[in-house]
């Protein structure tokens, strides 16, 4: 009886022993496991990164780098029934990740692309760019502007043209810039600049940042050119501009008029793409003689002398002077001859009125009334309403 006690504590004090063990290995195990170990592991991580292991500011970043989920507590104070879920940012489905990042800023885009290289490959991608593309600079960037930037993109590519430290200069100036300063490409060698930590040249993100920046100038139209000059009202000329991101403003090179002219703190509203392709100096091919009516809204071109370039001039189509202006017995549209009206200018004004050939319309005038050039006929109320707005607060002499 007594071996059978002893037998039987034996056992008893070697099975509380297993347990005790199976206890704390589960036990550390559930620690693993817990939210409360991988928030603070989490922290390590991020302490970690902190100290510039990546050579960001994690203070910028937007706060949507992890999504939380609420706690859920349940009755009572066992560790089993307190459960907080953490997921990361990556951990997303790629099209919930892609709806997160077309509602960010520039700026924003630009914070997350200094995370990670994932998402640096997300963030500089064209798709997500061509909306804020579009949304600050599509009144003003048209295909003429395009067509310079694949011009400096491959200028940018050839070595002669624009070597490392050229290269240099333009995206070490981004560091300085807020937010562009997560940034910080290396130039130690001439590697370096193919590597991915480079922003491609030929991307939208590239050409967005280029232009905000003020690093390139571009082709577009200013109305009433030279601060409203009395002798441009109501005309609108070619110039290469750059932007002001300080103050919201354009700076604009005109063609030469005997002299180079410049313009600064030209607003966004006096901008618009050239509406047809024509060189400044050439004739533009006028496709709407045949339709030109009394009450047309139109523009002209027009230069001082065969040596200026051309600016377009605002005008409507008029009645000719043998016409009672009648509705009913109007038979201006089918003449030959069409008059032009120009009434920014009293009626005694040799500028007020001109008359060009519907068959067969050039280039007419003289040194001393100017050259008359070829004509658009205005269909969209928006480009009237533009006219109309700036229309003069008094009759010009």
């Amino acid at each position: 009886m007594l071996l059978f006690l002893i037998s039987c504590f034996s056992f008893i004090l070697l099975s509380k022993s297993l347990s005790l063990k199976n206890h704390l290995r589960m036990k550390s195990e559930w620690r693993l496991l817990s939210p409360w170990f991988w928030e603070g592991f989490s922290g390590f991580v991020v302490s970690w990164f902190h100290k510039g292991r990546l050579g960001i500011s994690f203070h910028q970043l937007p706060t949507i780098l992890s999504l939380k989920k609420k706690k859920k507590m349940g009755l009572g104070s066992n560790v089993h029934n307190a459960q907080e879920d953490k997921m990361a940012l990556l951990d997303l489905p790629e099209l919930a990740l892609e709806c997160i990042l077309e509602r960010l800023s520039p700026a924003g885009l630009c914070s997350m692309a200094g995370v990670c290289s994932s998402f640096r490959e997300t963030c500089i991608s064209d798709h997500l760019w061509e909306k804020h593309m579009k949304q600050k600079w599509g009144k003003v960037i048209g295909d003429a502007a395009y067509s310079d930037w694949q011009w400096h993109i491959a200028s940018r590519k050839r070595p002669h043209l624009l070597g490392p430290s050229q290269q240099k200069r333009f995206l070490g100036s981004l560091t300085n810039i807020w937010p562009f300063s997560w940034f910080r490409p290396n130039f130690e060698s001439r590697s370096s600049l193919h590597k991915k930590s480079d922003l491609p040249v030929d991307s939208i993100m590239s050409w967005y940042l280029s232009l905000e920046t003020g690093k390139i100038w571009f082709p577009a139209q200013v109305y009433n050119r030279e601060n409203g000059h009395a002798g441009f009202m109501l005309s609108c000329y070619d110039a290469k501009l750059i932007y002001d991101s300080q103050t919201d403003t354009f700076q604009a090179r005109y063609s030469p008029h005997g002299r180079r002219t410049t313009e600064e703190n030209i607003s966004w509203d006096r901008l618009r793409i050239p509406p047809v392709d024509t060189p400044s100096h050439d004739l533009h091919i006028s496709e709407c003689l045949l339709d030109l009516k009394p009450g047309d809204h139109i523009e002209i071109q027009w230069r001082r002398n065969k040596e200026f370039p051309c600016g377009w001039w605002y005008g409507v189509v008029g009645h000719l002077e043998s016409c009672d202006e009648s509705k009913n017995h109007c038979c201006c549209q089918y003449a030959d001859t069409v008059m032009l009206e120009f009434k920014q200018y009293p009626a005694s004004s040799r500028w007020r009125k001109t008359m060009i050939n519907r068959n067969d319309h050039r280039e007419v005038g003289n040194e001393a009334d100017g050259f008359y050039g070829g004509i658009r006929k205005l269909y969209k109320e928006e480009e009237i309403s533009m006219w109309k707005r700036l229309w003069p607060n008094q009759v010009l002499e």
